[in-house]
């Protein structure tokens, strides 16, 4: 299994009349724990479209616990339990800076060729790449938005309380 945690900040943009979390952010943010994630092992998105594969999204499922608010920093923890074949299911729990489950969440995501938009088993070196992080059991630190747009990446293999401590000094 591989987790990766990304950090997020709400901006005030995301939330609604009431002061949440608007519910259709939550799909933005497990995109961006999954771009994070695919960046921390040294693949992207667009590595793979200039290659000649697209991922598009073919589930979403979303659960909301509690709401999230304005200024709130999000733990966006996203897991991959098994290795992907013609698809690939991504799971997703959002924590606030008090470690309180706000919300969880999966997405399926196919693999087609760009050009036929036909499907496609999972390209061998993205397999290869995801099954040396599962064989280390690798808990993969992400991001976190910053105001200079740096995303500093840390492998480590033990889950530590960094972030939240990186968090609350922000």
């Amino acid at each position: 299994m591989i987790t990766h945690d990304t950090k997020i900040r709400v901006w005030y943009k995301h939330t609604d009349q009431m002061g949440f979390v608007h519910h259709s952010n939550y799909i933005c943010y497990y995109e961006e724990a999954r771009s994070d994630l695919m960046r921390s092992m040294g693949l992207s998105y667009a590595d793979m479209e200039r290659k000649g594969i697209i991922m598009p999204i073919l589930e979403v499922q979303s659960v909301y616990k509690r709401p999230a608010f304005f200024d709130d920093c999000l733990t966006v923890r996203i897991l991959l339990r098994e290795m992907p074949t013609a698809r690939i299911r991504f799971e997703y729990e959002v924590y606030n800076s008090q470690g309180e489950l706000l919300n969880t969440g999966m997405t399926t995501l196919g693999f087609l060729h760009a050009d036929t938009h036909r499907p496609t088993r999972a390209p061998q070196w993205f397999v290869e790449a995801l099954a040396e992080a599962m064989s280390r059991g690798c808990t993969l630190f992400g991001s976190r938005r910053s105001d200079n747009g740096l995303r500093p990446f840390v492998f480590v293999s033990l889950r530590l309380s960094f972030w939240q401590e990186t968090c609350a000094g922000t």
